[in-house]
């Protein structure tokens, strides 16, 4: 979340920027600040009448020894006078501080200065591509129905055991899964990121600290007796290992990986841009992430952009890598770059990576601060990366790489398939 000094000294550079976003914050932010003016009368106010009463306190006892009892009551009085004075003030605090805390929390990140105007991906501007599209030949077919004739995925089993938007891999189809998973988290330790494996479901703590609540609710899967909630990233169990932590600035950069099954109710999807893998409940994602010195966010942002895109050419599938603009970014996101493939036998670019800072957006929920040279506090900076989210990934590798009456395994990944064909 923005800070309070963020809000209070610059408020009309976070209305202008959020509008970015498309998001009209200028009475949020004037309430908020109310409030936080609110905050700091109530709290001197409270101070002053502590310290009466401590002051008070210390004269009953002096005025007992010197025997003055009557004078001695007439203070007590004063004291229990300024105990309900105190007990009033701090029920209006806990009421202010409590509405300032649920309506800071509706403000989205700030978006970076280089951050396209924009409301929807029409307005994302393409900032690089690699590796040629493929020329299919005839009767080329699209990946739900290469999955049917080689049967590698079985979506109608997945309906059965469970609902649509839950695959079942099969044979070569889940060891291409797994060589896939093997292969992103080789590249990533390769490259420097410690690998972790976390939890899969994590409490209402973690859900706030990174972002996903309250803003993200109807995309969880939650287990309401326990209050738990089934990740839809590893983002959130990884960034939250970090939560209520102080770290030394000589830590950073602190770089991790995980590999986690990803779940989300993707509401509202439908028609043909969810058909196969193209849009899925649960789902295979390794993550990248990054915890860092704020001086270098930006330049690690770069670096965990050059990662994934050379992960992405190694496997030969053509993609694009797309700046996203303010009306298409997450809500906690500053700057947000998105990698799609290109899917031949459907003709269209499918997504498979964001990789965004956050800035202190989500240190300042997560509490996540480090000392400087001279012993000084400040929030770090968080970044995060899909690197890669699978199913996409399958599909593109699966449609692209069709040939004849077998489906050809790039060469890079053959040591982690142990074959080099689907047939």
């Amino acid at each position: 979340m923005l800070t309070l000094k963020l809000l209070g000294e610059r408020p009309d550079f976070v209305v202008e920027r959020l509008a970015v976003k498309g998001f009209d914050a200028k009475e949020l932010v004037a309430h908020i600040n109310a409030l936080n003016d609110n905050r700091k009368r109530l709290q001197a106010q409270l101070d002053t009448c502590l310290s009466q009463q401590k002051q008070k306190a210390a004269q009953i006892g002096a005025l007992m020894k010197q025997g003055k009892k009557d004078e001695a009551e007439a203070v007590k009085a004063e004291v229990a006078s300024l105990k309900e004075q105190s007990r009033q003030i701090e029920k209006q605090s806990a009421e202010n501080n409590s509405e300032l805390d649920s309506l800071i929390v509706l403000l989205p990140n700030i978006p970076a200065g280089i951050v396209p105007h924009g409301l929807t991906a029409e307005d994302n501007v393409v900032v690089k591509t690699g590796n040629e599209i493929p020329v299919l030949g005839e009767g080329a077919l699209p990946h739900w129905e290469l999955a049917a004739k080689y049967d590698i995925i079985d979506f109608d089993l997945g309906v059965k055991v469970t609902g649509a938007g839950f695959p079942v891999y099969k044979g070569k189809g889940a060891r291409l899964q797994r060589a896939l998973i093997n292969f992103f988290l080789d590249a990533n330790t390769r490259a420097g990121y410690l690998e972790v494996e976390p939890p899969i479901m994590v409490n209402e703590a973690s859900g706030f600290g990174t972002g996903q609540l309250p803003d993200k609710e109807g995309q969880m899967y939650h287990a309401e007796t326990d209050n738990f909630y089934m990740i839809p990233t590893a983002e959130v169990p990884v960034t939250n290992i970090y939560r209520d932590t102080i770290v030394s600035k000589n830590d950073f950069p602190i770089k991790l990986t995980a590999y986690t099954p990803c779940f989300r109710r993707e509401a509202g999807s439908y028609g043909k841009d969810v058909r196969g893998l193209n849009r899925l409940h649960q789902f295979d994602k390794v993550e990248i992430v990054r915890i860092e010195d704020p001086e270098r966010s930006y330049e690690a942002l770069d670096e965990m952009v050059a990662h994934v895109e050379g992960i992405v050419r190694s496997l030969g599938l053509p993609y694009r890598i797309v700046r996203l603009c303010g009306g298409d970014m997450s809500f906690t996101s500053a700057l947000t770059y998105d990698f799609e493939v290109y899917s031949a036998a459907q003709g269209r670019w499918l997504e498979v990576s964001s990789v965004s800072n956050f800035e202190s957006y989500q240190a300042n929920r997560l509490k996540v601060r480090f000392k400087d040279e001279d012993g000084k506090m400040h929030l770090a900076h968080t970044l995060n990366g899909s690197s890669l989210a699978l199913p996409r990934i399958v599909a593109a590798l699966l449609e692209n790489n069709q040939d004849g009456d077998r489906i050809v395994i790039p060469e890079i990944l053959r040591p982690y398939t142990g074959f080099d064909a689907i047939d």
